[in-house]
């Protein structure tokens, strides 16, 4: 079964209705299944079979969600990547995905081109160049495949620092796609669903159900996040749903005035971060109980367990900070480094496995060997069960950075400063951050004395996503180091916390 068919019925019921609309564009059920078939003929063209990636380097726009589903619509892959990526960054996604096609901004045509691998066979397409074919008027089916081939390669990172490609299948995506509808939030036809945040994330796998159901998405395509801006959409085009948001950015819907014109919101669902106690509070005391949290990763995709928006409601400080309640078809386990279960109250490495678990990490077998044991998912966070059976996530096992709901891995950071010359050596840790929750900071050894911080930060810019820069540079004469040599990166970071 294609997770696209799941979009079949409202195609069939909706036709004539909208379902995507940006900006003064819109395209109906009919028209977004029309272009989608179109697509599929153009990527046959373009010599794509069955199988094949089609990556995306794009910002929030009116094409992206044809050319989301398109792919996965054709038997292709579809493999979208963080716009706040540097194009360097994404060329190393692209070697190792090996797209047919890329679909990018004009920007970032000629510095991908000069950093993709050699013989690597890949046509870029700049996005403002390229219009949207017309609809078929009598598409074909979509392409029949096997549940368990892939659909989406979601790219996220572990200690090692390279991106590992989650691979997602079709039937990794119906099961999110049914579980969100079962559990965290259900769409409505008319309903008018507002996706702010990036569509290669959260925002786009929560487009699906939307989708399933008949909804109408409007996709704001602003660069940055303007919460003023966001609120006057909810107003105009009375917007219901907001499908994923970061804590970050109901941080900022704080800071904005209250508003009564807003009152046609009746859900937001948040989550890729933990949300300070008094934040969420207060967002509830404004808002109303229209926030629903949930908890994932890339490998088990918006899908481990979820606080849906009643339990926020007069809530105790132990259900807020809690993760929630494990997701129907989804099993959890908290294990010790034994690998045993530990008991009920205890903390230990959240496991889980179901239809929603990843595949496997594309082409690196010891990566899945290391996360995927027995059939479960080894997530590497810290967890334990509250006295009333909720899930609380206590800590990251390993070292990610997760910054305004954005994961960002030291050893990335590492990489690219030690390139620098007058580095000898660097290590990257998070600090915690009023507004993004955490922020980057580096401690590093100079080989020059001359070397300073704006140098560094210059480097960075050059070198990395602006997002991943450091906030702080601390200079040493030495890293702390144990016995064995290892820099004790918990030890800088509990440091210099205040």
């Amino acid at each position: 079964m294609n997770v696209y068919s799941m979009l079949t019925d409202a195609i069939r019921r909706r036709g004539g209705q909208t379902a995507i609309r940006c900006g003064e564009r819109s395209l109906d059920y009919r028209d977004v299944d029309g272009i989608c078939a179109a697509l599929g003929d153009w990527f046959a063209q373009k010599g794509c079979a069955p199988g094949d990636r089609v990556l995306l380097f794009l910002r929030n726009g009116f094409a992206f969600p044809a050319l989301l589903l398109a792919p996965m619509r054709a038997g292709l892959v579809v493999v979208p990547t963080n716009a706040k990526l540097h194009p360097r960054e994404v060329a190393w996604i692209a070697g190792d995905a090996e797209p047919r096609l890329i679909f990018t901004h004009a920007e970032h045509v000629e510095e991908l081109k000069s950093a993709l691998p050699a013989g690597l066979a890949c046509e870029i397409v700049a996005i403002e160049d390229f219009d949207l074919p017309q609809p078929l008027e009598a598409p074909a089916a979509c392409a029949d495949v096997d549940p368990d081939d892939p659909a989406w390669i979601f790219y996220t990172s572990g200690t090692t620092g390279k991106p590992k490609g989650a691979t997602l299948s079709h039937r990794n995506l119906i099961a999110a796609t049914v579980n969100c509808l079962a559990d965290v939030f259900a769409f409505e036809a008319s309903d008018r669903v507002l996706h702010v945040a990036p569509l290669s994330h959260g925002s786009g796998l929560y487009m699906v159900p939307a989708l399933a159901r008949g909804a109408e998405n409007v996709i704001y395509d602003r660069t940055g996040f303007r919460p003023d801006e966001v609120f006057d959409t909810v107003a105009r085009l009375s917007i219901s749903v907001i499908p994923f948001v970061a804590p970050t950015m109901i941080v900022r819907f704080l800071e904005t005035a209250p508003r009564a014109d807003i009152g046609s919101l009746r859900g937001v669902v948040y989550g890729g971060a933990s949300i300070h106690l008094e934040h969420i509070r207060e967002a509830v005391a404004r808002f109303g109980p229209i926030f629903h949290q949930l908890y994932g990763q890339g490998e088990a995709p918006m899908t481990i367990s979820y606080l849906p928006g009643a339990d926020h409601l007069g809530a105790d400080d132990e259900t807020l900070v809690s993760a929630g309640y494990v997701r129907s078809g989804v099993e959890l386990r908290l294990v010790g480094e034994d690998g045993r279960d530990v008991p009920h109250g205890a903390d230990g490495e959240i496991c889980v496995r179901g239809d929603v678990v990843m595949k496997g990490y594309w082409r690196n077998p010891d990566a899945t060997a290391r996360a995927l044991k027995d059939g479960w998912l080894h997530t590497g966070d810290i967890g334990r069960f509250d006295s009333a059976g909720r899930l609380r996530v206590l800590d990251r096992r390993h070292d990610t950075i997760i910054s305004g709901g954005t994961n960002i891995y030291p050893k990335e950071i590492e990489d690219v400063i030690a390139g620098h010359p007058g580095v000898r050596e660097v290590i990257a840790f998070g600090l915690p951050d009023a507004e993004w929750g955490e922020s980057v900071a580096v401690a590093l050894v100079a080989e020059d004395a001359a070397l300073d911080e704006a140098a560094v930060l210059n480097f960075c810019k050059a070198n990395l996503a602006s997002f991943k820069k450091p906030k702080r540079v601390i200079f040493l004469e030495d890293l702390p180091k144990n016995a064995y040599g290892k820099v004790l990166r918990r030890q800088l970071r509990e440091q210099y916390l205040g």
